[in-house]
């Protein structure tokens, strides 16, 4: 069986980006012109890059930095990045500060508490020039890159430890509010699980133990509970093919649900039965909702917006109504803001940019 290789590891779907035409913004904005009319729970829309693939944005503990992955070739690399820009001194014209070392390719970065740190998943060990891209085919699916591993590196992107060194896939890391564990995925046990960590790489527990790609963790506010996105294969097929492309290193992720836990993997439960790829989770700012990115109800594999859920998975709301992709959402600390990745407004092109917005309730 062939399969339709996407490069762009862990979290990222950027194959389903497509050339649309745009719907149609508010003709009433005349500031908020980078929002469309039904999206209540955004305001004071702002842009923040301007080219290439950008994602993954994270905020800083103080809420005035963002640290994300970028391919655009204009800041001179060839394949994913770490780069780190302050939301209130984004200027188009200049390239923001590169913290990875330039080698390999990246992924998944976030700030450690103190903001003078962070950590992210990087191939650079294994191989200094970005992984070759594997032959395209008829079936979507991610590359699972096992020279993955996770690093500290301070703001100079200077690296300070490597937190993980066992074979295979390391990646997909993420800090805790509290300030005391690092949650993220890896393949050490034969399949895609979910494990946490103390900052400095000590005390490794693995949190989940069940067939499928269990990846994308984020935990709450308080740091009580997670949430992640995964795959069930069901039937013997499914779990068989699942095998084998695990196998070569590949998952397809087009059936995917979100799950909510005690940080520790405990009382584990299934919040949405929504169908197709729903994934990015995080946690509202009060804890009580998930905001996510899906695609649950397109027939083509796109649009992918954001949408609003109960923690009993109930309540569902559309909150932003993008005609391409809108994802990788994350609320500032402080709960006043909103950053995510969109393919809107990109001109007619493939870009995916990073935007700004202030939440409303």
């Amino acid at each position: 069986m062939k399969y339709l290789i996407l490069l762009i590891p862990a979290l990222l779907f950027f194959g389903w980006r497509v050339k649309t035409t745009e719907p149609s913004v508010d003709k009433a904005q005349t500031t908020d012109t980078l929002r469309y009319e039904k999206e209540v729970h955004l305001k004071n829309v702002r842009q923040l890059t301007w080219g290439g693939n950008n994602a993954e944005a994270y905020w800083s503990f103080d809420s005035k930095s963002l640290v994300f992955q970028s391919d655009y070739a204009e800041w001179g690399v060839s394949c994913d990045q770490i780069f780190m820009l302050n939301v209130d001194k984004v200027k188009k014209e200049e390239k923001p500060t590169m913290l990875s070392t330039g080698k390999g390719r990246t992924t998944c970065s976030y700030f450690l508490p103190g903001n003078k740190t962070i950590v992210y998943g990087s191939t650079h060990l294994g191989n200094e020039a970005c992984p070759p891209v594997p032959p395209r085919g008829q079936k979507y699916v991610w590359a699972i890159y096992p020279d993955f591993d996770i690093f500290t590196a301070d703001l100079k992107g200077n690296i300070q430890k490597q937190l993980t060194n066992t074979p295979g896939y390391d990646a997909e890391a993420t800090v805790s509010p509290k300030g005391d564990r690092i949650i993220f995925t890896s393949t050490r046990s034969g399949d895609l699980e979910l494990y946490t960590m103390k900052l400095d790489g000590s005390d490794v527990k693995q949190i989940t133990n069940e067939l499928g790609y269990d990846g994308g963790a984020f935990f709450s506010p308080d740091g009580s509970k997670i949430v992640w996105r995964a795959s069930r294969p069901a039937t013997p097929e499914a779990q068989a093919e699942y095998k084998e492309l695990l196998g070569q290193g590949l998952v397809a992720p087009t059936d995917m649900e979100l799950y909510v836990a005690n940080a520790d993997g405990t009382n584990a439960r299934k919040i949405t039965s929504l169908g197709n790829a729903n994934w990015a989770p995080f946690f509202t700012p009060d804890g009580k909702k998930i905001l996510f990115s899906s695609n649950h109800a397109s027939k083509r594999g796109f649009p992918f917006n954001l949408f609003l859920i109960n923690l009993d998975g109930t309540g569902l709301e559309q909150v932003t109504f993008d005609g391409t992709f809108d994802s990788f959402p994350m609320f500032s600390p402080d709960g006043k803001k909103l950053v995510w990745a969109s393919n809107r407004f990109n001109g007619g092109t493939r870009d995916t940019n990073l935007f700004i917005a202030d939440w409303v309730d």
